[in-house]
């Protein structure tokens, strides 16, 4: 996590023939922390779903309260695991806080279907690889796909 008074950040692929991507998400901050670079090993994972119901997950938790400091941006990772096919279930809001979701390492052919909306009206978006849908805090979130990789971000609390 990169703070305001950051001067000189460097990011470099360690194989120039296949660049790293780079990607990035902000949110107004009331109180500046260090900077940190939070690693896959000092993640919060949470597991949660059922195989049987198709939604068995696991919820990397990079940007939250027991890894780092943060005023209102929250992030995770979540993973599918083999033969689910659910990323939410059962769907749900978040009363204080906004949602993105940031579909990758999906084939060109796989899809997400990203279901949101008000409970009693819901729509559902396409989505595809490297592709970003916004969820307000009054809609519901829910997605079901052949991939099973997507980021969360948070915003707000």
């Amino acid at each position: 996590m990169l703070v305001k008074v950051q001067k000189e950040v460097v990011f470099a692929s360690i194989d120039t023939g296949t660049p790293a991507k780079f990607y990035y998400n902000c949110a107004p901050a009331h109180t500046t922390y260090p900077t940190k670079k939070v690693t896959p090993d000092e993640v919060s994972p949470v597991t949660l779903g059922d195989n049987l119901t198709s939604n068995r997950r696991t919820i990397n938790k990079y940007f939250v309260p027991d890894v780092l400091e943060t005023c209102q941006l929250s992030m995770g990772l979540t993973e599918l695991a083999p033969g689910n096919l659910w990323n939410t279930m059962p769907c749900h809001t978040h009363e204080r806080r906004m949602e993105v979701y940031f579909y990758f390492n999906m084939d060109d052919d796989a899809c997400v279907f990203h279901m949101m909306g008000q409970p009693q009206e819901t729509r559902h978006i396409v989505m595809h690889n490297e592709q970003a849908v916004i969820s307000p805090s009054w809609s519901i979130h829910s997605g079901v796909g052949n991939q099973s990789l997507y980021l969360y971000l948070g915003h707000g609390r």
